[in-house]
């Protein structure tokens, strides 16, 4: 697993063995940001990689210029392996260690914020729906923000979850990458806070 493009292109990334952690396959990262790149970009974004295993995805933005990166992964191997790569990369980035739901309450208490989202849970345990309900609800991703949501091709997201509204879906194989925006309310379109 490489870094694709950017300032750190080229840079090899550790993946802990076992199970606990499944890459994005180079193909399909490619893919997830050509299409980035063409509709929102990376520059200056603040972005979240939940679950977040090698922090492939997270890494990735910040070689394309992201702004800074929030790493959140449960596996404590997993989150070494991050760390490990953001210095490895020249990058540095915040990496908690803790359940995605837990590190969203958190982060809506603190008013963090962001221009977009990785989302990348283990496939097929019904994990996609709650944490795009929880994103929605503590109104983390900034208006006309992206959530990437990579999944297992059997899973259908909603097509509109809160202000989340979805956007493209395509297939690679076994995974599917989901794309949605965060529309403004009518209050933000009408000037109203």
């Amino acid at each position: 697993m490489r870094i694709v493009a950017g300032s750190a292109r080229g840079r090899r990334l550790r993946v802990p063995r076992g199970r606990s952690v499944r890459p994005t396959a180079d193909r399909v990262k490619e893919s997830i940001f050509s299409m980035l790149e063409s509709r929102y970009g990376c520059e200056g974004v603040a972005v979240l990689d939940l679950f977040a295993g090698s922090g492939n995805l997270g890494i990735e933005a910040l070689s394309r210029g992201a702004a800074e990166a929030v790493f959140v992964e449960t596996d404590a191997r997993a989150a070494a392996a991050i760390r490990a790569n953001l210095q490895a990369a020249g990058f540095s980035g915040e990496v908690l260690v803790m359940p995605a739901a837990r590190a969203i309450a958190s982060m809506r208490a603190h008013g963090r914020r962001f221009g977009g989202v990785f989302l990348d849970p283990p496939y097929d345990r019904g994990w996609v729906g709650p944490t795009l309900s929880a994103l929605a609800g503590a109104a983390l991703v900034h208006n006309d923000g992206w959530i990437i949501v990579e999944h297992g091709r059997d899973e259908e997201p909603a097509a509109r979850v809160g202000a989340l509204t979805r956007r493209d879906s395509r297939r690679y194989g076994d995974t599917r990458v989901t794309t949605f925006a965060v529309e403004p309310s009518e209050e933000d379109v009408d000037g109203v806070p």
